[in-house]
């Protein structure tokens, strides 16, 4: 197996995003309750609030591509939701959401450590369906290529975006290896698109899919010596 270029997935692979994603969400529903006191804002959930924006996001999938933007409409609809429609406030809930989604985020402890060791021996990547810019999570100047969704508006797993990284990597998609959280995008879609791939199953999940990566690893650290460079 020879590889040139590493890419990797962005949220539950790098970051915990659910965990930034509700302390976010938790932030904005106290601002959303300082301005709104009618009784289905008392009653409001982080749950509540994550499914309206599921709602909203299969609602306008393909046709809004920004995630800040389909977050904004969530707003919108959350408020109509308790009763206060105010696209003016929804914006205001957006700002406060997005300073604490990027500003508290917290990589896991093995990225830094393992991203040091493999950028002495290969191109290495960001490839995500998020939202998430390098420079917004403490890794400004880490990656030599950055693939985001909503830029190039085709998402894993479609191999496009694959092909796509690749090209951003300047090496055939034989050389790419990607390694990510899901089985279903990370890995059936690069292995799809004729990449390597590596399932980073940092829970121990079992895996009763019937999707296989050529490596599965607990932790990133393991990564340099499954490519002999450790």
């Amino acid at each position: 197996m020879q590889i040139s270029a590493i890419s990797f997935d962005g949220d539950m692979t790098l970051w915990d995003f659910y965990k930034v994603m509700r302390h976010s969400l938790m932030h904005t529903l106290g601002e959303l309750r300082r301005h709104v006191s009618t009784q289905r804002a008392l009653d409001l959930t982080v749950e509540d609030m994550i499914a309206i924006r599921n709602r909203l996001a299969e609602e306008v999938k393909g046709e809004v591509w920004n995630l800040e933007e389909i977050r904004r409409l969530a707003f919108e609809k959350t408020l109509e939701y308790v009763g206060y429609p105010d696209s003016d406030l929804a914006m205001h809930l957006n700002k406060i959401y997005l300073k604490h989604r990027f500003e508290d985020i917290e990589l896991y402890k093995d990225v830094v450590p393992a991203l040091d060791i493999l950028a002495s021996y290969f191109k290495i990547g960001l490839l995500s369906n998020g939202n998430s810019y390098p420079e917004r999570c403490g890794l400004a100047g880490r990656f030599d290529f950055v693939v985001l969704a909503q830029d190039v508006r085709v998402a894993k797993p479609d191999r496009r975006i694959f092909q796509i990284t690749a090209q951003r990597a300047c090496c055939p998609l034989a050389q790419l290896l990607h390694v990510g959280d899901s089985l279903e995008q990370d890995v059936a879609g690069a292995d799809a698109a004729g990449a390597h791939t590596v399932w980073l199953n940092r829970e121990g999940l079992t895996n009763d899919t019937g999707i296989q990566a050529d490596y599965e690893i607990s932790s990133l650290t393991d990564l340099p010596a499954i490519l002999g460079v450790d």
